[in-house]
């Protein structure tokens, strides 16, 4: 790569650091599960894919808009967790421990932003149909519809009223978590499901 696409590359950084710091709303809606194996036979590369999307991906984002909301003194960050940072299932742990980082570090970040004007909420849907399932099975079409087989899933449009119930509520109100289920489900791994 020669200097001028170095020094452009760098100036187009700047230049995008310099507009998020000018946000007031922080959506941190990248989520990523790759599989359903058993550590034993996991592979190491899906379990730094998403530990880097799920959690560096969410702190680098937020550490970058964060300080300009802290200096306006007002500002919301909505992290989308997952039901699975409440509960794990079989073959789940590294996407799992994600989702618990999420609700962790949103827990935090909250104690870090206290007195700032900056509120924080934790959005954590359970099962929903978008192309989520797709991706963790790497384009198997018929087991990512399996998973949505028999029930009725969650919209994006339901997560995305909960996000926007979360920010259009009084500046002296914060939404701390909202855990949003479709009514199928009971937890991470109690589904139930319709006969045919």
């Amino acid at each position: 790569m020669s200097r001028s696409r170095d020094g452009a590359r760098t100036g187009s950084r700047r230049g995008a650091s310099g507009l998020l710091s000018k946000l007031d709303i922080l959506v941190n809606n990248a989520g990523l599960a790759l599989a359903l194996e058993p550590i034993q036979a996991g592979n190491p590369a899906d379990w730094d894919q998403m530990i880097d999307t799920n959690v560096k991906g969410l702190l680098y984002v937020t550490r970058t808009v964060l300080p300009g909301m802290v200096e306006r003194g007002r500002g919301h960050v909505v992290n989308v967790g997952s039901v699975a940072g409440h509960q794990t299932y079989a073959g789940g742990a590294v996407y799992s421990a994600t989702k618990y980082a999420v609700r962790a570090i949103s827990d935090a970040l909250r104690y870090d932003v206290l007195g700032t004007g900056v509120r924080v909420s934790n959005v954590e849907p359970g099962l929903a149909e978008t192309e989520f399932s797709e991706v963790r099975f790497k384009g198997d079409r018929s087991r990512a519809k399996s998973v949505y087989e028999g029930l009725t899933p969650l919209r994006a449009e339901d997560v995305a009223d909960a996000v926007v119930w979360c920010l259009t509520r009084p500046p002296h109100v914060n939404i701390q978590s909202v855990l949003i289920l479709p009514t199928d489900q009971a937890s991470a791994h109690a589904v139930h499901r319709r006969a045919k």
